[in-house]
């Protein structure tokens, strides 16, 4: 089935349409200056298009029609490559720009080493990438998208309004986000009530990033899809809406922060093959000091949305677009 092109009310196809064509657009615009890795900024943009892309269309899948070659898997696979070598200029600019500096003569000639193993390491991501982006399954993604838009194919449910469906779209998502059993991370239950652990020193709160990090990554996750579904509809509704759009991307950067800290600290252990506070002592602390500050920022979000109130007016505003 088709619709309209310009319709009096705009559907839920419409809206599939227009993420897709907006997503796969940025992308795409980025793929040469990657290639020829030239700005790191490049990479970071294709790399944020390629995973808004995804979050379009596996959210829109029940309302499109499109082949294999475009589906969440290989999407998945695509963004994961540009997303590795990402990570590892980002792992290089927080060295260099925030704790480098900071460090006294001999560990920023012991950290040398680290940079070495990075430019190695980063050596072999980006021919990986580039093998990617010029691999089958990435050529028929662009393919099958670029096709999909000059003949759009749709399912029955695309036809309906928007407004008509955006809750149930957005829900489901959102209350993934508020079980998530990474909000239990540093809390108490008494009487049923769950209480914020304030009294934890220093190594407690280390012990917890190291034992619960796969479980924070996991809530960091799912609050970027979180964000990124409901900035598909933001012109949809209202102040509230933004707010929590808003909150949703602190949620994600500060437990990004905690955990991309944890992760450079394993990462300089498997470079030096020891803990890091026998090579770069200085680096160890300062690591740990941003965790707890981050830990402390984290805290009060982290009540809030345990808050019956807050989750129940959270549902109420995606009850209501305009």
């Amino acid at each position: 089935m088709k619709l309209a092109t310009e319709p009096t009310v705009k559907t839920l196809g419409n809206y599939a349409y227009e993420a897709i064509q907006k997503h796969l657009k940025k992308s795409l615009k980025w793929e040469k200056a990657v290639k020829k890795d030239e700005d790191p900024e490049a990479l970071h943009q294709m790399r944020v298009g390629m995973r808004r892309l995804r979050t379009a269309i596996s959210r829109f899948d029940l309302a499109i029609n499109l082949s294999k070659s475009a589906s969440d898997k290989n999407i998945g696979k695509i963004a994961r490559r540009l997303g590795n070598l990402r990570d590892l200029d980002v792992l290089k600019q927080t060295l260099e720009n925030i704790y480098q500096s900071n460090l006294p003569d001999k560990e920023q000639k012991t950290l040398q080493k680290a940079f070495d193993a990075l430019a190695k390491q980063r050596e072999d991501a980006l021919e990986k990438t580039i093998e990617t982006l010029k691999d089958e399954s990435y050529k028929s993604l662009k393919q099958t998208l670029e096709e999909w838009l000059e003949k759009p194919s749709y399912q029955p449910l695309a036809s309906l309004p928007i407004e008509q469906v955006l809750p149930d779209l957005l829900l489901p998502e959102i209350s993934s986000f508020l079980l998530h059993p990474g909000w239990l991370i540093g809390t108490h239950i008494v009487d049923s009530e769950v209480k914020i652990r304030t009294d934890w020193q220093a190594e407690k709160i280390e012990q917890q990033l190291t034992t619960k990090g796969e479980t924070v990554h996991s809530l960091r996750k799912q609050a970027k899809r979180v964000r990124y579904q409901m900035e598909l509809f933001a012109d949809l509704y209202g102040e509230a809406y933004t707010t929590y759009i808003a909150e949703v991307k602190s949620i994600q950067d500060i437990l990004g922060n905690i955990q991309d800290s944890v992760v450079m600290g394993e990462w300089l252990v498997d470079v030096f093959k020891s803990e890091i506070h026998t090579q770069l002592p200085t680096l160890a602390n300062l690591l740990a000091a941003n965790r707890r500050q981050w830990w402390q920022e984290w805290q009060p979000l982290q009540e809030k949305y345990l808050q019956a109130q807050n989750k129940h007016d959270f549902h109420l505003t995606i009850l209501q677009p305009l």
